[in-house]
């Protein structure tokens, strides 16, 4: 059943990340020189889908996110690698990120909202500030979807919050990370 929130999710993720269908069209497989002399795409990094934890655009106004103790690093959670898998791509964790599936973990990140208004009790944390309002800073391994208990007042500082964590290795939607039952919670 789509609801507003997953078609949320599903606009914004297939209206930003085309690339997704263009790197999974281009590491599928190798690609063999075309017989017309045309040039051929291929992926400037084979079997890895998205960018990693982003990009920081360095003329941003807000600075990098600090690495904290007691917070689950952007490095950790974009160490996913990609392979093929019939007509997609498929995430493969790394052993550091399957120990945290269903684990309470703590998680700080730049507030994409999914809902009308300035409270949000469903949106995405990037690891990267947006400098788009239309676009994902990151590919999947750089979001995690965020569904909270009580609203968190959006800001476009980073925020953190704490909760159950699930690695999702066949989600619908293509993210990788699930935070339920979250809470907004102070800086450590």
């Amino acid at each position: 059943m789509t609801t507003p929130h997953t078609l949320s999710i599903a606009l914004l993720l297939g209206a930003c990340l085309p690339s997704l269908a263009m790197a999974q069209a281009t590491t599928a497989a190798p690609a063999a020189p075309a017989a017309s002399g045309a040039a051929v795409l291929s992926s400037p990094m084979p079997g890895v889908l998205g960018t990693g934890p982003g990009y920081h655009d360095p003329r941003s106004p807000f600075k990098p996110l600090q690495e904290k103790e007691g917070v689950v690093s952007w490095s950790v959670l974009s160490s996913v690698t990609t392979r093929p898998e019939r007509n997609r791509l498929v995430p493969v964790f790394p052993k550091p990120v399957q120990a945290l599936n269903n684990q309470t973990v703590k998680v700080q990140g730049f507030m994409m909202p999914l809902e009308p208004g300035d409270k949000q009790k469903h949106f995405l944390l990037s690891s990267v500030p947006t400098s788009c309002t239309f676009c994902v800073p990151s590919g999947p391994e750089g979001l995690v979807e965020v569904k909270t208990l009580t609203p968190v007042k959006y800001t476009l500082e980073p925020v953190m919050v704490e909760g159950k964590l699930s690695v999702l290795p066949k989600d619908p939607y293509g993210l990788y990370y699930r935070i339920l039952g979250a809470q907004p919670v102070s800086a450590p």
